[in-house]
């Protein structure tokens, strides 16, 4: 399979597929979007491509909490084809409500289907929608930023703030560079409300697994995919919208991948 292939979750309060599949396109790569209950059906669908994309929205009204629903019915949907899929190098990416299903199906930070971490209300009680600032951490072995040290993307999310459920586990994303983004202020420097939009502990905005290959972050990078997106684009005209770099990443490492 050369190149970038993705298959992007369609249905039930996902509203972020479009402009998820048009990311995809806009750096030459093919995206299909599938129906969930399509890939339930047909579990062995998603070995047909090598990013598994879940968009951002409102799966299933977030009941329960945010992610929850969609993540039972994946991990006890096709769980095991997706250990197959993570085993032959392929990617996965979840944003904002797919970031949440990540964590909540066990996913990330770690692929054993065991919940670590999850996201929860804003400490502040409020929907966010505004756009914020990132550091990206340079050690991360995640694929989709590599070689990004800043990015300024849009944030939309009422359960976003960031929470392991122990301190052992804070010490591994630590000690394992899997704290990938980070909410930052005008100087580059970890800050509170409003630069950090959720209150997340430590600021985390993104997570990856060890391998690199498994992603979830809160800020939208499909929503900035043209330089007018950015609302101060007339400030300083970049050639691409910044979100664009991620996806670009991730198909320079399926061509490698082949």
């Amino acid at each position: 399979m050369a190149g970038l292939k993705a298959l992007i979750l369609q249905g039930y309060g996902i509203n972020c597929d479009y402009e998820s599949k048009y990311a995809v396109e806009k750096v030459g790569g093919v995206a299909d979007g599938k129906h969930i209950n399509q890939v339930l059906d047909n579990p062995g669908i998603i070995h047909d491509y090598n990013l598994l994309f879940f968009p951002g929205g409102f799966s299933f009204g977030d009941d329960i909490a945010s992610g929850k629903v969609l993540a039972n019915k994946i991990r006890y949907g096709i769980g095991r084809e997706i250990l197959t899929y993570i085993s032959e190098g392929k990617l996965i990416l979840g944003v904002c409500n797919g970031f949440q299903a990540l964590v909540k199906m066990g996913l990330l930070p770690e692929p054993d289907f065991e919940q670590r971490v999850t996201l929860i209300t804003n400490a502040n009680g409020l929907f966010e929608d505004r756009w914020v600032r990132l550091r990206i951490n340079s050690s991360s072995p995640s694929v989709f930023t590599k070689n990004i040290e800043h990015l300024w993307l849009p944030v939309r999310h009422g359960e976003g703030r960031f929470v392991p459920s122990s301190k052992e586990i804070m010490d591994h994303l630590i000690g394992k560079n899997l704290h990938t983004m980070q909410y930052v202020n005008e100087r580059g420097e970890l800050g509170g409300y409003p630069h950090n939009p959720n209150g997340s502990a430590l600021n985390i905005a993104a997570v990856s697994d060890m391998s690199g290959q498994i992603f979830g972050m809160m800020p939208h990078p499909e929503a900035y995919n043209h330089p007018t997106n950015n609302p101060f684009w007339t400030h300083k005209y970049p050639k691409q919208g910044d979100g664009l770099e991620l996806f670009e990443n991730a198909k320079r490492y399926l061509e490698e991948l082949g």
